[in-house]
């Protein structure tokens, strides 16, 4: 199924919770809305799913008007952030729950439920506790019967409120990539939300970025972090460095230093004041001088796996400065704490508007 989102408002109050919204959702394409609370990721997904309306606007399902139709008119399937299992039911009659509550001249005989409850069991890898109650599982055990549960109806789009945020990193790392390849083997248009760029960025096909009820960007994942086009989108996907100067017709100035920019990053034409977003593994420590963005003083080395991470303080930054070296750097080059040193951007993103 395909999904066209059109000029959709919503307001609560006074309060513009999205506004004119237009998206297009391809089919089998599995999306992430990701943002801040309150950007409107979560009103939009249940404005999708037919929990809730619009103050104007359409959604069209593969060239169908279903805004005024409900969640079950929509032949969704909805994942909710916790689990909301039937606790009396086993793990079998969770699953199979919207089956037999189908109206009777559409319902599957009990055979035909039976069928479909143990393929999906075995699908998310849970056959064995057919018979068990959910509290015999774990957190992300109960997930994927709440993913069985919302797959049982076969919908033609599955919808998922943040369903990874209530477990352990771990499980929640391992639950998301196994249930990436799923969506990519049932081939069915999947939308997500999230505040969590890695999740975002590790197993979305394309990422729409919210903010204050606005699309900020819709990209691949590499480029909504290689690439972003607003300034909320640099410093919400990632970590950056962030300076603030004047450019010139060839250089970032900042304080006494005067950054020669490369052809590839002289993506403003205009001069005057200007933002500088350069993430810590774009910046190269340096003893020397020469076409510098900054000085500073180290103030942390911390040892991360293969990575050295090194904290810098620098009057040409109001936060700390963040540079990731790996450990063979480090030790071929002996940087020390409290060592004055030079750091040299390989490259950054310069934006003018200074309001995110």
């Amino acid at each position: 199924m395909t999904i066209q989102i059109e000029n959709l408002n919503k307001t609560f109050g006074q309060f513009n919770a999205l506004s004119n919204i237009n998206l297009a959702f391809p089919e089998g394409e599995f999306t992430a809305l990701l943002g801040p609370s309150g950007c409107g990721k979560t009103t939009l997904l249940r404005i999708i799913a037919g929990l809730d309306f619009a103050d104007t606007g359409k959604i069209i399902f593969s060239g169908r008007e279903v805004s005024h139709l409900s969640a079950k008119e929509r032949k969704v399937g909805f994942v909710f952030q916790h689990y909301a299992l039937f606790r009396h039911l086993t793990i079998f009659e969770n699953v199979a729950f919207g089956l037999r509550i189908q109206p009777r001249k559409t319902r599957l005989s009990n055979a035909e439920i039976e069928q479909r409850v143990m393929e999906l069991l075995r699908l998310v890898q849970l056959e064995k506790f057919a018979k068990s109650y959910p509290d015999r599982l774990s957190g992300g055990q109960r997930q994927r019967v709440a993913l069985a549960r919302a797959l049982a109806v076969k919908p033609e789009v599955l919808l998922l409120d943040e369903p990874f945020s209530a477990l352990d990193a771990q499980v929640r790392k391992t639950l998301r990539r196994w249930l990436a390849q799923l969506q990519k083997e049932l081939n069915i248009t999947s939308i997500f939300v999230t505040h969590d760029q890695e999740e975002a960025l590790e197993v979305a096909d394309r990422i729409v970025v919210m903010n204050q009820g606005k699309i900020e960007q819709v990209d691949q994942p590499e480029n909504i972090y290689h690439a972003p086009r607003s300034q909320f989108v640099n410093a919400f996907v990632g970590d950056s460095n962030v300076f603030h100067g004047i450019l010139d017709d060839e250089n970032f100035v900042v304080g006494d230093f005067a950054y020669r920019l490369a052809p590839k990053n002289r993506t403003i034409k205009q001069a005057g004041e200007t933002t500088a977003y350069v993430r810590p593994y774009d910046l190269t420590i340096s003893r020397q001088a020469e076409n510098a963005l900054a000085k500073g003083e180290i103030s942390h080395i911390y040892s991360i796996s293969f990575l050295a991470r090194i904290e810098i303080i620098s009057p040409q930054s109001e936060q700390p400065i963040e540079v990731l070296l790996t450990k063979d750097k480090l030790q071929a080059e002996q940087f020390k704490v409290g060592e004055t040193v030079f750091l040299i951007p390989d490259n950054l993103s310069l934006f003018q508007n200074m309001n995110i």
